[in-house]
């Protein structure tokens, strides 16, 4: 089921309601006639002349969906995408066509990242559906989630007004906020901690866990693969003072961005009287994974030569086994 958005022209004569599926916003013919102060037919006209033109693909802008209508029946109509709407508004040539460009660029992008949607109307509502009561009820599912640390952290990250999941800098700063965490932790960056412990001489690398049945290259690499207990729960208990202190800004009425985190990971370590990462480290990540592999070369050429030996007395030890059977079976035929 579709969300609606909420749009009211700046004349005050139309106020339309936009569905909010699959990443977009869609309207039917007659509502992009309203929106736009002009006919259905002229609607028409514009639309068919943009595909014609090949100014938009069919496939990727008009979907058919049943509607209700006045009458309480269902009808099967044809929606068109917010790309499709914008262009007939560039056409009409109105101020409403300007004005509704305007409010979208402002607003659209924000709401619709989020996955839920949010307009005036519904802030100014307490008796139905409430952005901050839907953000409220999201941070709690991830705090009862059985994720670990980091993907808890990754999933409140998200709920930014601002997270574009292909942002590169978003992505950067989620990676500067693990090492934060990891390092508040045990006063190293991901890659001094791994240079320190992994050990090719201790079993399973001094791995402490790692995917699949035995340690592999690419467990070696991992900083929370050298982790124990303990500071595995002194991570979660500082990923629950961040889900805290989003609960509290939701119940406050205040959105999350990517900007009020940037600005608090650091204040809200310190309050724990944990030590901060001011910059990169000693080792780089490149350094890191040459002295990883390496060792772990050496750890895997010894857990060869282990199970190879074990292997071979195995081997001696079946054979020892068919011989006394066979020795059994010939005391028996004298």
């Amino acid at each position: 089921m579709s969300e609606l958005i909420l749009y009211q022209t700046e004349d005050g004569k139309a106020q339309v309601r936009l569905r909010a599926e699959e990443g977009s916003v869609w309207l039917t013919q007659g509502e992009i006639a309203e929106l736009f102060a002009t006919t259905v037919p002229n609607a028409n006209i514009h639309i068919r002349n943009i595909l014609k033109e090949g100014e938009l693909a069919e496939d990727s802008v008009i979907k058919e969906s049943l509607i209700t209508a006045a009458d309480g029946k269902n009808y099967r109509t044809k929606l068109y995408r917010l790309e499709m709407i914008l262009a007939v508004g560039y056409r009409v040539k109105g101020a409403r066509g300007t004005q509704f460009r305007q409010w979208a660029t402002a607003h659209l992008a924000e709401y619709l990242v989020k996955g839920f949607v949010m307009d005036d109307e519904r802030l100014k509502n307490p008796k139905g559906w409430d952005y901050f009561d839907e953000l409220l009820a999201r941070i709690r599912e991830i705090r009862a989630s059985e994720k670990r640390f980091y993907q808890k952290v990754r999933d409140l990250f998200a709920l930014s007004a601002d997270y574009q999941a292909d942002d590169s800098a978003a992505q950067l700063f989620f990676a500067e906020v693990q090492n934060k965490l990891l390092f508040a932790v045990t006063k190293q960056t991901a890659a001094e901690l791994i240079v320190s412990r992994a050990d090719a001489k201790a079993p399973n690398m001094a791995l402490t866990t790692w995917s699949g049945s035995r340690v592999r290259k690419q467990d070696v690499v991992v900083a929370k693969n050298y982790l124990n207990a303990e500071e595995v729960d002194t991570l979660n208990r500082l990923v629950v003072i961040f889900l805290e202190t989003a609960e509290l800004r939701a119940q406050d009425r205040k959105q999350l961005t990517l900007d009020f985190w940037r600005q608090n990971v650091d204040r809200l370590l310190e309050f724990s009287d944990r030590p901060v990462l001011k910059n990169a480290g000693n080792i780089s990540n490149e350094q890191m994974k040459s002295i990883a592999h390496e060792r772990y070369e050496t750890f895997d050429a010894k857990r060869r030569n282990a199970e190879a030996i074990a292997a071979d007395a195995d081997d001696i030890q079946a054979l020892e086994e068919i011989e006394k059977q066979a020795k059994g079976k010939r005391s028996k035929t004298k």
